[in-house]
């Protein structure tokens, strides 16, 4: 299982990642940050994406067979910044990716990877 997700770069921005995220969902209600494009993605089995988690995808795979996932990010990085009359930097994100291996009871808890 691999579990997919934008998260801020900055440190600073770290620490408040639960408010900043909460902020862009008041803003925009009914969107997602972070989706799986489905038609573009190979050998991914059942894709999710939880409701109360607008920046994390999940998915399931088979490391024997050949898989790419595209992903779509649906912000931009200057929706987090402080002032917005356009010209700002924004603020950099990441793309977290983890992975985890099946256990014994069927849960994936066991890390194999992260990059990002």
């Amino acid at each position: 299982q691999s579990i997919f997700r934008v998260v801020f770069h900055d440190r600073r921005l770290q620490y408040t990642e639960h408010q900043q995220l909460e902020g862009w969902r008041w803003n925009r209600p009914g969107d997602r940050i972070l989706d799986i494009d489905i038609p573009m993605s190979v050998g991914i089995i059942d894709p999710r994406a939880n409701p109360t988690q607008l920046n994390t995808v999940e998915f399931l795979w088979d490391p024997a067979k050949r898989t790419s996932v595209f992903i779509q990010v649906h912000c931009i990085s200057t929706e987090f910044t402080l002032r917005k009359h356009g010209g700002e930097k924004g603020v950099p994100f990441r793309v977290q990716i983890d992975t985890f291996r099946e256990g014994q009871g069927g849960d994936y808890t066991e890390h194999l990877h992260s990059a990002s």
